[in-house]
């Protein structure tokens, strides 16, 4: 004899969710020439306590977690997720040319590595206190990218930079948007 259970399912979709970020193209992904300190920077980035890694993992927790209530809101933080992540793939692209390696360890300037942890994440239960976190997460980015660019004097790295907080700034805009 079967035994009937409930069955619970999600009708948010996430079909035709696309990249949330600002239509202009990124510049070429280059760089004039190895540079480790560049290359460690550009770690701190990609999966520091500020990174493109924590932002996707915070905005991919949020979705899961709001998509059954709210799944407008759910989709917008996807479509966010889907540009950190292009974000995250530039950064990589650039590591990698300056002769860094992609392992998930954030190289500080005083010596001091940092493998990433979720203990980074800002992970509230209300969509309210998301959308605050989410907002505070892209505003340090920002500040942390501008500090990068000052330190580094590669043009292109700091091109790449540059049009990557774009799209953060225009993510502060959609979040406020949708805080209501």
């Amino acid at each position: 004899m079967e035994e009937k259970r409930d069955v619970i399912t999600n009708e948010c979709s996430s079909a035709g969710v696309k990249p949330i970020m600002v239509d202009l193209p990124y510049p070429k992904i280059q760089v004039k020439g190895k540079n480790m300190a560049y290359a460690n920077l550009l770690s701190v980035d990609y999966c520091g306590s500020v990174s493109e890694l924590s932002a996707i993992t915070q905005y991919i927790s949020n979705e899961s977690s709001l998509s059954q209530e709210k799944c407008p809101m759910a989709r917008t933080l996807l479509g966010i997720a889907m540009a950190e992540m292009m974000h995250l793939q530039k950064l990589g692209e650039m590591i990698a040319l300056l002769g860094g390696n992609i392992d998930f360890v954030a190289k500080q300037q005083n010596g001091k590595k940092m493998m990433w942890t979720p203990a980074y994440l800002s992970l509230p239960t209300q969509p309210g206190q998301m959308i605050v976190a989410n907002i505070d997460a892209e505003r340090a980015a920002i500040h942390q990218y501008r500090m990068h660019i000052r330190a580094i004097q590669d043009p292109y790295i700091r091109a790449v930079l540059e049009r990557i907080i774009l799209d953060e700034e225009y993510h502060i805009m959609i979040l406020k948007a949708i805080q209501g």
